[in-house]
């Protein structure tokens, strides 16, 4: 139990809802042209902004603090490495979400002793398609910020999550990726996607007692 509650410390505002300094309204795709054009400091401005979302993304998924930070680094390394690769007419947190998704499956394959699951499994997630309610949580990421308090009972309520309905969540409120972003980047219909939202807000809400 008490790693449940250590984890919880790493649960704050989403990255992608976090303030901005007040002049700060350059995009992450500038702020990617910049870093090319040997701007180190954009690349500061860069971290500073995602760092949070992408390692709590790890961490979700590996349930392992000291592994989530050398993933993390992983992914940063990586996108150090890429960055001359960016294209600005893609959304940055798309990329940088896709980088941070395949080191985590690369993990997985690479230590079949630790907990190995797919991305893809729905879990009990049977009648996929079926509406679960009239409002549809997909449509407005920033409506769940009432999910993300630093509590060990969303972090529970998390992890029993199916993998891949916990990855649409993450990607949707850490990421701030819409449902046709996450369809791409996972390679899934976005039917499936909001599915999959649908069914992780459903089970977030009832395991925190709230049955709306």
């Amino acid at each position: 139990m008490t790693g449940i509650v250590d984890a919880a410390s790493a649960f704050h505002t989403p990255t992608f809802m976090q303030a901005r300094d007040a002049g700060d309204t350059e995009t992450d795709e500038a702020l990617m042209l910049a870093w090319q054009a040997g701007d180190a400091s954009a690349f500061d401005r860069i971290y500073a902004r995602h760092r949070g979302g992408v390692f709590r993304y790890l961490l979700r998924h590996c349930r392992d603090r000291a592994t989530a930070e050398e993933l993390h680094q992983d992914v940063w390394l990586k996108l150090i490495a890429a960055r001359a690769r960016f294209d600005a007419a893609a959304r940055f947190t798309s990329w940088l979400y896709s980088v941070a998704r395949n080191r985590m499956i690369d993990h997985w394959r690479r230590n079949p002793a630790q907990r190995l699951v797919s991305l893809d499994d729905d879990g009990d997630g049977r009648g996929i398609g079926e509406l679960l309610e009239d409002s549809d949580p997909a449509g407005n990421p920033l409506g769940a910020a009432t999910l993300l308090q630093e509590s060990a009972l969303l972090v529970e309520a998390l992890e029993a999550l199916p993998a891949a309905q916990r990855d649409a969540f993450l990607l949707h409120v850490e990421g701030g990726l819409a449902v046709g972003e996450i369809a791409a980047l996972t390679s899934t219909p976005a039917e499936t996607v909001k599915s999959r939202l649908r069914y992780a807000y459903k089970r977030l809400r009832a395991s925190l007692g709230d049955p709306a």
